[in-house]
């Protein structure tokens, strides 16, 4: 008919008749339950419980203008709603758009005020580093910080701080010789100078010139305090979990800014430990400022995890974390983070907390009834355990003032009115012999059952309210200290959490560099504004503009409004003062070689060229830690699209899945590989030649990741096979930022496969790739001779003869011949298995496995 003509519209090709928009308001399953976007926990505690039957029903809010024209219109065949096909697009995880428009409609139409020190430097006015700690007024600055464990002892510190007098002392302010961690520093002599001095010390400030002029300036002094932490107590348990990473001096640098009030902005490159860097921000806020709140946003569930999950293992009690968001499955952990599993956690530490009460009752010869609730523990706590203390500490008191310390040094010990309960405890509890020590110990003890009730009294709310979901919003908005979201689940929740007064005092931002201004912006604004202003008194942002920015796909949104502009990036055009992370510790040092050029003075952490690390061996059956390997076409054929922008490249896909089970085959873990390419048709490619040759393959498997470099942001692995794909044009690897993300996700092996002759005459790419393309051979060098588990040569040794690869098909002979050998074996220890050809993708060309044809001789024998 007419419709099937070239130039007939859509809605002839397709017989559509009528379009209507409307909104789904419900969707509920075969037997009529309403589904929503959270699923409840099953019976087994962690499988999500699914919708019933094949039937859904929607309930659909329609456009109310249309609908009362389609009635006036009236007639039978004008009936439009008699019968509808519901077309929905994106799937459930990406329908975000609406809610996330109606959040910044919200925005736009509320009074949401930026806190007033960063106002005109969010609006790019004024001075750029107005914002920063230092130059917030002094009342808000702390005086002294205390780091806790990020000094691991005090070479460390005076390394830190090379440009200040270090000087230790006790808490007295007695000089210290031999200082040992954890420190408080003192910055307001630094600040004073900083800021200058007022007019009675002009004169002083014209003698420090002129010595200044001498060249004989002294460095100011930095004032330390060495002090003894408190006995946390006598249980294993209570013995918090310490730091070990010796953080650099830009990192102390930028954890000292993180703490202080106002804008602190970490330009983190590959590898120089963001993340620990975060981490050790957050810690120390908790310590220093234990009344705030701090709210934990990064750009994706992967990077939150990873911040949360190294979060977890600091001394921040787990009750005061909580994880929101889909991605909380994801944490690797047998806690459960969310806010229901939070609460049940609240409510079954209610129930051992109050067992032990009532053992500690028990052993004071008070009735057990005392534990029945929180609220007759915390009786109990006030008339019986409190009060002993008190009498006994002031017993204490007066055996130290008649001068009993050392004439009755095991006073402490007879005297103690808990020993009963701390019977279970590490044995002996006092050692009788030094007063002091022991009444430290006494004072570790009662700090333990001191913190017994604090958690008591907060388990109280949990035990007064009834309802699941008024215990959840007490959870999260009076008892978590660190609340961790994702960007997108924030600008979602907004309006619920305005609704339930959601409040906090910092805000620190991780991956910040790949977020929209937006997205940046209503993290900010997730609370009502204190008497016209903003409560918010930190905003640590952390990131890298040198990698990846935020993912604009409307190309005229993306070039012409500059909506790919994270506000890192902007702050960082503006000239706001930024810490950049100087020392990676993630890549060898020849790996790091090809991204280092793209920032300041990048340089190498020690433990990169440590003797005996994998960093100071080679990679066991490669003659090069890294390689371009130049793929020709294979049958013939270079790249495809068989969509538009879908580019696949099927010769490099078999040579890449090849080498994978080369590495198998030699013993190199599954787990420690990962293959990414630039284009999402090459991924699904690699994943399909994966899943047809290795997936199901007892001795390959799959592995760790098969994805695009753009979803490999933020990850690492051991080894990296990377394919380039194009081979009529370099395509969008020519941005210099994509380029930094692909060639720094490799630890220990980076293997590059793509067109010599079209990347090496790409000008943006050339700082990188000169270092694969100079003195490297251009094919695959291999020595399958080698083993992962075997001994390995050492990193800056070269191998003689290596075996170069010809092509792809070549490599498939060599996969063939190991695997061939790897059954022999097999069969030789056991029952015969079958026999069969792993290198599918060549297997045209392959050798049967038993006899030898013409193209045999392409490779050696192994």
């Amino acid at each position: 008919g007419a419709g099937d003509g070239a130039g007939a519209s859509p809605a002839e090709r397709f017989g559509l008749r009528r379009a209507r928009g409307a909104e789904i308001v419900e969707v509920r399953d075969g037997e009529g339950t309403l589904l929503n976007d959270f699923r409840a926990r099953g019976s087994d505690g962690h499988a999500p419980v699914g919708p019933s039957g094949y039937e859904r029903t929607f309930v659909l809010e329609l456009d109310a203008a249309q609908y009362q024209l389609d009635v006036d219109r009236g007639g039978s065949e004008n009936d439009v709603y008699s019968s509808l096909n519901v077309l929905m697009r994106r799937r459930p995880k990406e329908n975000n758009f609406k809610s996330i428009l109606e959040c910044i409609r919200d925005l736009m139409n509320a009074d949401a005020p930026v806190p007033d020190w960063l106002h005109d430097v969010f609006l790019g006015y004024g001075d750029p580093a107005a914002a920063q700690g230092a130059n917030m007024p002094r009342e808000q600055r702390l005086a002294t910080v205390d780091f806790k464990d990020t000094f691991l002892d005090a070479e460390h510190l005076r390394e830190c701080f090379p440009d200040r007098d270090v000087r230790f002392a006790t808490a007295d302010g007695t000089p210290c010789d031999a200082p040992v961690p954890p420190f408080r520093v003192a910055f307001e002599e630094n600040e004073e100078a900083k800021e200058g001095a007022d007019d009675d010390d002009a004169e002083k400030d014209e003698a420090a010139k002129s010595e200044e002029e001498r060249g004989s300036v002294s460095k100011r002094i930095l004032r330390v305090e060495s002090y003894v932490p408190p006995d946390p107590g006598p249980y294993p348990e209570d013995q918090p979990v310490l730091n070990a990473v010796r953080f650099t001096p830009t990192q102390v640098s930028a954890i000292a800014s993180g703490v202080q009030p106002g804008l602190t902005m970490v330009v983190g490159p590959p590898g120089t430990g963001k993340t620990d860097t975060a981490t050790q921000i957050m810690h120390c806020l908790y310590h220093n400022e234990p009344g705030q709140r701090t709210l934990l946003i990064t750009h994706s569930n992967a990077a939150l995890n990873d911040l949360f999950q190294k979060l977890m293992q600091r001394d921040v009690p787990a009750r005061y974390l909580l994880r929101l968001g889909q991605g909380e499955r994801d944490l690797d952990t047998d806690l459960d983070f969310s806010r229901q599993g939070r609460v049940n956690a609240m409510l079954q530490r209610r129930l051992e907390l109050l067992a032990v009460v009532e053992r500690l009752a028990t052993s004071l010869g008070v009735p057990e009834d005392v534990a029945y609730t929180c609220e007759t523990a915390g009786h109990f706590w006030l008339l019986h355990v409190l009060a002993r203390w008190e009498k006994f500490d002031a017993a204490v008191a007066a055996a130290r003032a008649r001068g009993e310390a050392a004439s009755a040094p095991s006073f402490v010990a007879d005297s103690f009115p808990f020993v009963g309960f701390f019977a279970d405890a590490p044995q002996p509890l006092f050692s009788g012999v030094d007063f002091e020590a022991d009444k430290r110990k006494a004072n570790g003890c009662m700090r333990h059952v001191r913190e017994m009730f604090t958690e008591l009294a907060e388990c109280r709310a949990f035990e007064l309210l009834k309802n699941a979901g008024d215990r959840s919003n007490y959870l999260l908005t009076k008892q978590a200290k660190v609340v961790a979201m994702t960007c997108t689940h924030a600008a979602l929740k907004r309006k619920d959490f305005l609704r339930l007064g959601l409040k906090y005092d910092n805000l620190v931002m991780e991956e910040s560099a790949q977020v929209l201004e937006i997205e940046t912006f209503i993290p900010m604004m997730l609370q009502h504004p204190l008497d016209g202003r903003s409560r918010l008194k930190r905003v640590v942002l952390i990131g890298d503009h040198h990698q990846l920015p935020p993912v604009v796909k409307n190309l005229a949104f993306q070039k012409y409004c500059n909506m790919d502009q994270s506000l890192f990036a902007r702050f960082v055009r503006l000239g706001n003062p930024t810490i950049q992370l100087n020392a990676q510790g993630r890549a060898r040092p020849s790996l790091a070689k090809l991204y280092s050029w793209r920032y300041d003075a990048l340089g190498d952490l020690p433990n990169t060229f440590e003797k005996g690390s994998a960093y100071a061996l080679a990679n066991p059956g490669f003659a090069r830690d890294a390689q371009f390997v130049d793929v020709q076409d294979y049958s013939g054929v270079g790249e495809s699209a068989p969509s538009p922008h879908f580019y696949q490249n099927l010769g490099e896909a078999e040579y890449v899945v090849s080498v994978y089970q080369y590495m198998r085959l030699l013993g190199y873990p599954a787990e420690k590989i990962s293959i990414i390419t630039t284009y999402r048709g090459q991924k699904h490619l690699l994943r399909d030649v994966v899943n047809a040759r290795c997936a199901s393959h007892p001795l390959f498997g799959a592995p760790k990741s098969v994805t695009t470099v753009d979803k490999f942001q933020g990850q690492q692995n051991d080894y990296v096979l990377l394919s380039l794909v194009r081979t009529r044009a370099v395509g969008h690897i020519r941005d210099v930022r994509r380029l930094v993300v692909a060639m720094s996700r490799a630890r220990l092996g980076l293997y590059v496969f793509g067109r010599k002759a079209l990347f090496e005459q790409c000008y943006e790419l050339s700082p990188s790739l000169r270092h694969l393309f100079e003195g490297r051979p251009e094919k695959l060098a291999l020595v399958p001779t080698e083993r992962f588990d075997g001994p390995r040569r050492a990193a800056d040794e070269i191998a003689t003869n290596p075996y170069l690869v010809p092509d792809a098909v070549a490599m498939g002979h060599v996969v063939n011949q190991l695997a061939l050998k790897w059954q022999q074996e097999q069969m030789a220890a056991a029952a015969t298995p079958p026999v069969v050809s792993v290198a599918s993708g060549v297997s045209a060309a392959a050798p049967p496995p038993r006899g030898r044809d013409e193209d045999d001789d392409l490779a050696p024998d192994y």
